[in-house]
C-alpha cells in the first residue's frame, strides 16, 4: 500500500491512527452497542484492507461491506471476524459468502431461498439480516412483509436470522422527524416478530449520523461508515463528537509561470486574469476524482499555508492555482484536502462549493492516486 511510484508527487496520505481513534471514540459513544466499521467503497476512498485492520485495532468488532466482491478481498488478505454484506447478493454468490463465513442483508423471498439452497448443498447454515425498508425507499422490505420472511428465515434448518435491519434517510439533519418515524416502524416489526416467538437477532439501524444524532437507534450494533475516516455525516454534527480526518491530499507544483491582465487561463477561457498574477500548475485533474468545477465555484489550496483559489476549469490531469504575487515555486507542496499551517480545507468544504458530501468527495478519488500510509496503526 505504502510502496508507491514516486514520478508524480499526487498522493492521499491515510492516517491509520486516525481511523482507529474515531472507531476507538465512536465505540465509547455508542456502547454497548457492537461496533461494524463500514468499509464499503474501497474504504471510503482510504484503501479497503487498510481501512479495515485501522477500524479493527480502534475495536470495531464487525466491517460492513457494500459488494461480495469486497467481503472476499477482505478475506483474502487475512482478516478475520464477522462481515456484513450491506446489500442482497446474487444467486450465484451464496456458495462463495458460505465458504468465507460472511453474513449477509436480505430483503425477498427469493434471496432467502438462494441462501437455503446453498446452505444445504453445503450443509451448513447462512447468517441472514433481514432488512425493513422503514421509509428510504432504496432496498428493503416492506414492513408488512417483514414477519413472514422473518418466520422463512427463523424456521429453516439452513439459515438464521442473524440481525433486524434498517437505514435512515435524514439523520445527518438535527431539525428532521423522520428519524423517529422510521424508528417507530422499525420497532413495530421487531415487536412483531418477539410475539411470534422469534428473537436472539441483533438489531440495527444507525450510521454515523444516526449513531452520533439519535441515541435511540443504538440497539445491539451501529453501522459507522464516514465518521470513521473523521468526517462528519453533515456540517451541523461535525461539533457532537471528536473525529480527526484520516486522509490527506496533496500534490506538488509542476509549473510556474507569470502572466499579465487579460489572459485566459484553462480550457473554455472561462477565467481570465484582471492583473499581473502568477499562475501554478498542480499535477491533478478530474481523471483523479477531483470535480472539473473546481476552479469555477471557488475551490481552493493551500500552499506555504497560504489559501490560494484554483482557477479556471480542472482538466483531466492538471489544475491550475492564482498565486497573486505570493512567491511559488516548482515542487512547493499543494494540499488539496487536509491541513497545512494553521489551514485546513475539509472534505466537507470541497464537497459544499459542489453541491455535494464529503462523502463523494473521498470516495470518488481514482486508483492513479496512490494511498501512502501514515500514522502508525497497522496497515499492512
Amino acid at each position: 500500500m505504502s510502496d508507491v511510484s514516486a514520478y508524480r508527487p499526487t498522493r492521499a496520505e491515510i492516517d491509520t491512527g486516525a481511523i482507529s481513534r474515531n472507531v476507538d471514540r465512536l465505540r465509547s459513544l455508542v456502547a454497548p452497542a457492537a461496533f461494524c466499521a463500514v468499509v464499503k467503497g474501497d474504504g471510503y476512498g482510504h484503501g479497503i484492507v487498510t481501512a479495515a485492520r485501522a477500524a479493527k485495532a480502534g475495536g470495531a468488532g464487525w466491517l460492513g461491506v457494500a459488494l461480495v466482491e469486497e467481503a472476499i478481498a477482505l478475506r483474502e488478505a487475512g482478516i478475520d471476524g464477522p462481515i456484513l454484506v450491506l446489500s442482497e447478493p446474487a444467486v450465484p454468490a451464496w456458495d462463495e459468502l458460505l465458504r468465507l463465513d460472511v453474513d449477509a442483508m436480505v430483503y425477498s423471498d427469493a434471496a432467502i431461498e438462494a441462501a437455503q439452497v446453498a446452505a444445504a448443498n453445503a450443509g451448513s447454515v447462512a447468517a441472514l439480516h433481514l432488512k425493513v425498508d422503514t421509509g428510504m425507499h432504496r432496498v428493503g422490505c416492506p414492513p408488512e412483509d417483514a414477519l413472514g420472511l422473518a418466520r422463512s428465515i427463523h424456521t429453516s434448518a439452513h439459515t438464521r436470522l442473524a440481525g433486524l435491519a434498517s437505514h435512515f434517510a435524514t439523520a445527518d439533519d438535527p431539525a428532521s422527524l423522520f428519524p423517529g418515524i422510521q424508528l417507530d416502524r422499525f420497532r413495530s416489526v421487531d415487536a412483531a416478530l418477539v410475539a411470534d416467538g422469534i428473537s436472539g437477532y441483533l438489531r440495527h439501524v444507525a450510521n454515523s449520523a444516526g449513531a452520533i444524532a439519535v441515541p435511540a437507534s443504538r440497539f445491539e450494533l451501529v453501522r459507522c461508515g464516514i465518521a470513521c475516516y473523521g468526517i462528519a455525516p453533515s456540517p451541523e454534527l461535525a461539533s457532537r463528537v471528536e473525529l480527526e480526518p484520516a486522509l490527506r491530499l496533496v500534490s506538488a507544483v509542476s509549473h510556474v509561470q507569470r502572466l499579465g491582465p487579460g489572459e485566459p487561463v484553462s480550457y473554455g477561457c472561462r477565467y481570465v486574469t484582471t492583473t499581473d498574477t502568477t499562475i501554478a500548475t498542480v499535477p491533478i485533474g478530474y481523471a483523479d476524482g477531483l470535480p472539473r468545477s473546481l476552479g469555477l465555484n471557488g475551490g481552493y489550496v493551500l500552499i506555504a499555508g497560504r489559501r490560494l483559489p484554483v482557477v479556471g476549469t480542472v482538466t483531466m490531469d492538471q489544475l491550475m492555482v492564482e498565486a497573486g504575487d505570493h512567491p511559488v515555486r516548482r515542487g512547493d507542496e499543494v494540499v488539496l484536502i487536509g491541513s497545512q499551517g494553521t489551514d485546513t480545507i475539509s472534505a466537507n468544504e470541497v464537497a459544499g462549493r459542489e453541491g455535494s458530501i464529503g462523502y463523494e468527495i473521498v470516495t470518488r478519488l481514482g486508483p492513479r492516486v496512490p494511498r501512502v500510509v501514515v500514522g502508525g496503526a497497522p496497515a499492512t
